[in-house]
């Protein structure tokens, strides 16, 4: 499931091929994603000037003077940047076609992803408006995440996976900041001092960061923009790798479930 790095690598990917371009046509092939594709897309953006494409969360934010399209890429989305040329692929769901003839193919398999359109303040849509601040921004620091900690018996990891907390800290990189941080996932949140947090915050940071350096994790089918893969999933310390020895230590990694999601920790170097 593309995650935060992936979604900025997506971010970052097609910035620079339709940033400050107009809009041309859009078609809709597929109008049923998680939720129905707005209808008269193919009326509103045509003529409309990309002023500026953010990221919040998950989700990818295209601007323009009347309103925001809103891109979420689901379990197994992506967006590439094509051509006339290129042939349509089965998954590719919808195109955004500018004037110069480039064209944002939305690309997406298991049609959990979303594309949804917005006149009125995106940071106030339904889907944005209670997401916890962005993990590479000053505001989640370890006051702030001390404060989210005091009082819970939810482990750790299923904390920091709380979009509510912090958003895009999904399940590789909550594995991987927790065994950068020497913290074990099932150790209640409330059990977490300052300097926990601080490394904790820290380790986020950093594996954000070098996921982001990397291309993203591809472990199915993520890609780029450009249609490659992403390579972080070359460095990973704990994720998936139960029974291989530890990087650090040589003890076997460890597997358990945490709300239903498999969990990849070193017991020897996390407490």
């Amino acid at each position: 499931m593309p995650e935060l790095p992936e979604v900025e690598t997506s971010r970052r990917g097609i910035t620079p091929h339709v940033l400050g371009k107009t809009f041309k046509d859009v078609i809709i092939r597929q109008p049923q994603l998680r939720w129905p594709v707005p209808e008269g897309l193919n009326s509103i953006l045509p003529g409309l000037h990309l002023d500026k494409i953010e990221r919040r969360g998950k989700y990818l934010l295209l601007a323009t003077k009347a309103g925001t399209l809103i891109l979420h890429l689901g379990m197994s989305g992506n967006l590439r940047i094509s051509d006339s040329g290129q042939p349509v692929l089965k998954h590719d769901h919808a195109d955004f076609i500018f004037t110069d003839g480039t064209i944002l193919r939305f690309n997406d398999q298991r049609r959990f992803g979303a594309i949804l359109w917005t006149s009125e303040s995106v940071e106030q849509h339904a889907l944005l408006a209670a997401l916890g601040p962005e993990p590479l921004s000053e505001a989640f620091n370890a006051e702030f995440l001390l404060k989210r900690c005091q009082n819970r018996r939810i482990p750790i990891k299923s904390l920091i996976m709380d979009s509510h907390i912090v958003v895009g800290v999904g399940n590789i990189y909550a594995s991987e900041s927790l065994f950068l941080a020497g913290l074990h996932p099932t150790r209640p949140a409330e059990d977490i001092d300052l300097a926990d947090c601080q490394r904790l915050c820290d380790a986020i940071k950093t594996v954000l960061l070098w996921a982001i350096e990397q291309g993203g994790t591809t472990l199915r089918d993520f890609v780029n923009a450009q249609g490659k893969p992403g390579y972080f999933q070359q460095s990973l310390s704990v994720y998936g790798r139960a029974g291989q020895a530890c990087s650090q230590c040589a003890e076997p990694i460890q597997q358990v479930k945490i709300g239903q999601r498999a969990s990849y920790f070193c017991g020897n170097c996390q407490s």
